[in-house]
């Protein structure tokens, strides 16, 4: 399984995600902190960024993110891809994601 290290082809909601290996992250009620190991930068996920994450601790399709987040919240089909896509990407951007380029089996 290749990893991917730029953003080029994008996150779509084909992409297998998983959380990056070089931060460590805590709950912290129902939010959740994350240390970048990289950039010694803290980041903070509010509940449903912090359900996200909970979700890509192994690897997962943004489609199956998506349907879990459709059941557990009050949120329209377009409303719920466009947010998680856009955090994903903010996630990946910061190097905190890796974006898997082959399915998992």
């Amino acid at each position: 399984m290749k990893i991917m290290t730029n953003n080029k082809r994008g996150i779509s909601v084909n992409s297998i995600i998983v959380a990056a290996k070089d931060q460590v992250s805590t709950d912290l009620g129902d939010e959740t902190a994350i240390l970048s190991l990289k950039n010694g930068v803290y980041y903070s996920l509010n509940s449903v960024g912090a359900r996200i994450w909970r979700l890509i601790q192994a690897p997962i399709t943004v489609n199956e993110i998506r349907d879990t987040i459709l059941e557990e919240y009050d949120v329209s089909f377009e409303q719920c891809e466009s947010d998680i896509l856009a955090l994903l990407e903010k996630l990946f951007t910061e190097n905190l994601v890796e974006s898997l380029d082959e399915t998992i089996s």
